[in-house]
């Protein structure tokens, strides 16, 4: 490091972390804008079956592979641990919480938009299922694929925000990995 970049670090320290800080919370204004979006996508798209679709609760055919349906999940995905009544439901409640609370600080530390995304579409998902547990002690799910008379078991937009930016996170890690080890292996050549 040359010399003048040191003296001007010491001198004006804040300059040099006010600019990462910007970039910083720029990562997280993206992924919060996110997740406010899947929060209030989740939560429109489960008070549209609930109050115009599904009264009184029916099938409804939309596809032939696709059904709106309206069920009740009081435990994890896929109906894990459905039995647990109200303690299952504020358990799992806290729990995503406590996961919610990890996931912001990994946002806080996002490298890139796609990261930054991928947290957020992670994040507004779990909270709103969330807010199911605390209004309803059960999360709903509506959406109902199918091929003939087997079932994907239902789900709901947030579970829809959870799986891809879990997988969009995936992806990226795959190829970010990759990436860098071809700029290793291109910089034990050179040598």
């Amino acid at each position: 490091m040359k010399w003048r970049v040191v003296v001007v670090r010491m001198l004006l320290p804040n300059t040099w972390h006010y600019r990462n800080k910007h970039a910083m919370s720029s990562s997280i204004r993206l992924g919060l804008i996110v997740a406010l979006a899947s929060i209030l996508f989740d939560q429109a798209s489960k008070w549209w079956i609930l109050v115009e679709v599904m009264d009184p609760p029916k099938v409804i055919p939309v596809t032939s592979l696709l059904n709106f349906v309206l069920t009740w999940n009081r435990g994890v995905s896929f109906g894990l641990f459905n039995n647990e009544g109200n303690f299952g439901a504020w358990f799992f409640s806290i729990l995503a919480i406590i996961i919610v609370g990890i996931l912001l600080i990994w946002l806080r530390k996002a490298e890139t938009k796609v990261q930054s995304i991928s947290l957020g579409f992670i994040i507004g998902g779990a909270i709103g299922n969330v807010i199911d547990r605390v209004n309803h002690l059960a999360v709903l799910d509506f959406i109902d694929f199918h091929l003939g008379s087997s079932h994907w078991p239902a789900f709901n937009a947030a579970d829809s925000f959870i799986t891809l930016g879990a997988a969009v996170l995936i992806v990226d890690s795959l190829f970010s990995r990759q990436k860098n080890d071809d700029n290793v292996n291109d910089s034990v050549r050179t040598r």
